[in-house]
């Protein structure tokens, strides 16, 4: 699934391209990519037709449009949702494409006249409508958006690592709580949102912590070097674009990220660790498969006291 970085450069894209259009025509063309809605294609033009693509907002790899009737209106109607799952793309053409074999859903938009087409390769992905709730803290909803709502279900996602209105303080005592591995604690969405697998790992080998570490085994230095390292690695693979290993990431108009030929620890098992030298390993830990540094990144152990225990 995208994380962060690619999903931010995708809104990035939209916000630039589409911000203020009206939804003149919403075609579904695989029912699946609407499956949410309980009357399906037809309910999802209802719902969307005729409204303004007035902001596009993202928090932590969850991205939405705010839907009102007119542009800048702080009183949208509806949340467009999309999840992009592992291959959804977003593309927008200046004129009415050729089909596409992955189209799965197409927006015909007015002022300015643009075709938003919804790709989706694995066929995961899809697009939601559904109702904006009141953001739990009061601050703004997400990235791009002051109006502190947000559609309901990405109400129990955490902020992510970029969100300036992070509590650091208790993110980092959030991090530091029970005995999962601190990687699966980086991977939940409802404490710190953005990470994905990818930037986990990538983090971690920056922080020089092992990905199997007790949560409660996290000193409360190394939780706040943790999210330090988290925004660096996100920072730098947003200003690369993201991370692209095929043609299933690119964004709104159909480039890939080049953050991949900047990993440190991900996808490299076996090649020598940039910072010691030692071969990186890889394990599957929790279903995920998990790359580190052994003399970085050292197991933890109760006996062990000291700060590369």
């Amino acid at each position: 699934m995208p994380e962060l970085p690619e999903v931010e450069t995708v809104r990035r894209g939209l916000a630039s391209l589409v911000t203020g259009a009206r939804i003149a025509r919403a075609d579904v063309l695989r029912d699946s990519c609407v499956r949410l809605l309980p009357g399906g294609p037809a309910e999802f033009s209802a719902e969307t037709e005729g409204l303004v693509l007035s902001r596009w907002v993202r928090r932590g790899k969850f991205l939405w449009a705010e839907l009102a009737p007119e542009q800048g209106d702080d009183a949208p109607l509806l949340a467009l949702s999309a999840h992009l799952g592992m291959s959804g793309q977003f593309r927008v053409h200046t004129d009415v494409p050729e089909p596409h074999r992955h189209c799965r859903a197409r927006l015909t938009l007015a002022a300015p006249a643009l075709t938003l087409d919804f790709l989706d390769q694995r066929t995961f992905g899809y697009l939601h409508v559904e109702p904006l709730v009141a953001a739990p803290d009061g601050g703004p909803g997400g990235e791009g958006t002051p109006l502190p709502v947000l559609p309901a279900s990405v109400a129990h996602i955490g902020r992510d690592a970029l969100d300036p209105a992070l509590d650091d303080a208790a993110a980092a005592r959030a991090l530091r709580r029970g005995a999962r591995g601190i990687k699966q604690v980086l991977l939940d969405q409802t404490v710190v949102s953005g990470l994905g697998n990818i930037y986990a790992d990538e983090a971690l080998w920056l922080a020089r912590v092992h990905p199997e570490r007790p949560a409660h085994a996290v000193t409360a230095s190394s939780a706040r070097t943790l999210l330090d390292a988290g925004r660096e690695v996100m920072s730098r693979a947003l200003a690369q674009g993201g991370t692209s290993f095929d043609a299933l990431y690119v964004n709104v108009n159909g480039e890939s990220g080049y953050f991949s030929r900047s990993l440190e620890a991900y996808g490299r098992a076996g090649e020598p660790c940039t910072r010691c030298g030692s071969p990186l390993r890889r394990e599957t830990i929790g279903g995920r498969s998990t790359h580190w540094c052994p003399r970085c990144q050292r197991r933890w152990s109760a006996r062990r006291k000291g700060p590369g225990s």
